[in-house]
């Protein structure tokens, strides 16, 4: 499907792709990931053809039709499914075409196309994917231009996705869909019928969706087969291997360097140096391993405890315009050591809770009590909002410790993960992860007791969620999450509220039930599932339906398990010819010995790669066999 040969790329003078090659096969479900900066974006250009390359190129098949999601987001008169309808080209200069043609020939090719196509389902199934990413029958209806700029890209996605292309880009098209959009976009995805490469920093949508992983890293593009989680287990293996490689290539050019330092003058032993010379000037070297090392976030611990509950709710509602409260009948208790996350669709109020408990948004009805000496750190949404766009780190930070010398703002500052270069730099012109980075050590500051987290993990990449989800679980305090992102509620919280029908409730269930609730009726909807539309099937009911499947799938289920078994035991046969080769004096009375044990090396890593590429694709089938919807 896609073939990229030698490829090089530069941006403002820096190199960020240097002669990496790439064959992507046909109808594979690809994650990008990478370092933020290290390229994907910019090779997503070099794709789609918006930017030349220094060397190199891409080969993608004749009438092959790329799409990816609109820089601009529509804002028309235009009723939302019509603006997704009109995404199908073919379809709609077809459709045009039929209200003027005249020739019977003619008329009859349209509609023998139009079938062909399944034109006349094209509005179902625009409905349904408007659905699936929050939009209800009524708001598919109203024009694009009355909705906010995070909803209009949901409907420039919908349009990419109606439009099938043979490729689809997708570049972090999760930063502006909420939990329930991305689990309904995570199985779209995965039933796609064409080639995906999406870039994302989502875990949970690469183990769910992808099925491989394409690592942009050091310049170099590497291919992985299976998921997120695969791909952290084959580059750790990989990288262990190239660590032992490089270790013995230098021992072996150390010893070469100490043989011609010894013999080079001696004359009987001349021509055995020069040899040496000669095998030095020929030999490679192996790479070292480069570690990507992400500054970590650091939430300073509270001076003092506050007793439970730290807010307690009774009968409470809140809104932004006296008598239209957007949730009431609270009532709701918040402990000093509660982790909660708070589900529900955007547009229900979860942003607006967050307001009101962080004090940004005054009661209306009902009684809000708040512990005394509470302190209170609130991460919003929408970055700029509380950054003066002007101003740079240091002058946000230096209005917070007035009376101090510069030498320390600039450490706090620097505690906050922001590099010497980047301290005087004006908010506005901060990357997104930077500017994050700032807001979260503004929001934690002055040492609060409650965390209140909204969607702080949009500009963050794969290692910098995993240093935010440390510092969360080292954070002694309450903390209130909203994000879409499911690896970092499952890591970090363990209590569940949902905002929905105007209100706020506990919901009992895990992530795993909300996900069935969302997606498991099909993927008509984007909302709860209504317990009007039938009956939930209940957990045990959901068992055994599970444990049916597995026993149907005994047989695959028992090669996967053998084949299992044949990557273990090839594993340790490799570790074992690795630790002989590691001593090669042992072979000093029969040197032939080296090169049959590197031989047999040589074949059992060729034979691991087959068994682990097996292994993923009979346990990628398993999978999609045995889950229940």
């Amino acid at each position: 499907m896609l073939t990229i040969t030698n490829l090089s790329a530069r941006i403002a003078g820096r190199l960020l792709i240097d002669n990496a090659s790439l064959a992507l096969p046909a109808g594979i479900k690809a994650g990008l990931v990478g370092p933020n900066g290290a390229g994907k974006s910019t090779l997503f250009k070099i794709i789609t053809g918006e930017m030349a390359t220094e060397t190199g190129h891409t080969s993608i098949p004749k009438q092959t039709r790329i799409g990816q999601v609109a820089q601009e987001a529509p804002s028309e008169e235009t009723s939302l499914v019509e603006i997704v309808l009109r995404a199908d080209l073919e379809r709609s200069r077809l459709m045009a075409e039929a209200e003027t043609a005249t020739d019977p020939s003619r008329i009859a090719e349209i509609q023998m196309r139009l079938v062909d196509i399944d034109a006349h389902s094209a509005e179902a199934r625009a409905a349904s994917i408007l659905a699936g990413l929050g939009f209800d029958q009524a708001a598919q209806q109203r024009p694009a231009s009355s909705f906010s700029g995070g909803w209009r890209m949901r409907v420039a996605l919908a349009s990419v996705l109606f439009s099938e292309p043979d490729l689809l880009l997708l570049d972090e098209p999760t930063n502006y869909l909420d939990l329930e959009g991305t689990l309904w976009l995570e199985d779209y995805i995965r039933r796609y019928p064409h080639t995906v490469l999406i870039i994302s920093h989502d875990r949970d949508l690469l183990n769910t969706a992808a099925n491989a992983i394409v690592h942009l890293d050091q310049k170099k593009l590497t291919f992985y087969r299976g998921g997120f989680d695969q791909f952290e287990r084959q580059k750790a293996e990989r990288d262990e291997h190239q660590t032992k490689a490089r270790e013995k290539s230098l021992a072996a050019r150390k010893h070469m360097e100490e043989f011609v330092e010894r013999f080079r003058a001696k004359a009987s032993k001349a021509r055995q140096a020069q040899s040496r010379i000669k095998a030095l000037e020929r030999m490679g070297t192996v790479d070292a391993v480069i570690e990507n090392n992400v500054r970590g976030f650091s939430f300073p611990r509270p001076d003092r405890g506050v007793a439970s509950p730290i807010i307690a709710i009774e009968g409470g509602s809140v809104g932004y315009t006296p008598g239209s409260p957007i949730l009431t009948r609270l009532d709701l208790r918040i402990d000093a050591d509660d982790r909660i996350a708070l589900l529900g669709s955007n547009g229900n109020g979860k942003s607006t809770f967050a307001k009101f408990i962080a004090g940004r948004l005054e009661a209306e009805g009902g009684n809000l009590r708040i512990a005394p000496q509470l302190k209170t750190g609130f991460f919003a949404q929408h970055q700029m909002d509380d950054l003066i766009p002007g101003e740079s780190a240091v002058a946000h930070v230096r209005a917070l410790m007035p009376d101090v010398p510069e030498a320390r703002v600039r450490a706090r500052v620097a505690q906050m993960g922001l590099t010497a270069e980047k301290m005087n730099t004006p908010a506005k012109d901060l990357s997104g992860g930077e500017k994050a980075r700032l807001l979260m050590g503004l929001s934690a500051f002055h040492a609060p007791n409650l965390m209140i987290l909204d969607e702080p993990t949009n500009h963050l990449d794969i290692d910098s969620r995993a240093a935010l989800i440390r510092a969360l679980n080292d954070f002694p305090g309450a903390v209130i999450l909203i994000s879409h992102d499911r690896h970092l509620i499952e890591a970090t919280v363990d209590r569940l509220w949902i905002v929905k029908d105007g209100t706020v409730s506990v919901f009992d269930g895990d992530l795993e039930d909300y996900r069935q609730q969302v997606v498991g009726g099909g993927s008509n909807s984007g909302k709860s599932a209504k317990s009007g539309d039938g009956e939930k099937m209940s957990k045990a009911d959901r068992r055994r339906q599970a444990a049916d499947l597995r026993s149907s799938h005994a047989p695959m289920k028992k090669k996967i398990n053998e084949l299992e078994a044949l990557t273990e035991k090839l594993g340790k046969a490799i570790q074992s010819l690795d630790a002989e080769l590691a001593s090669p004096e042992q072979f000093a009375d029969a040197p032939y010995k080296i090169t049959q044990k590197t031989k047999q090396r040589a074949e059992r890593a060729a034979e691991l790669a087959k068994v682990e590429e097996e292994w993923v694709r009979l346990s990628a089938e398993y999978d999609e066999a045995v889950t229940v919807n």
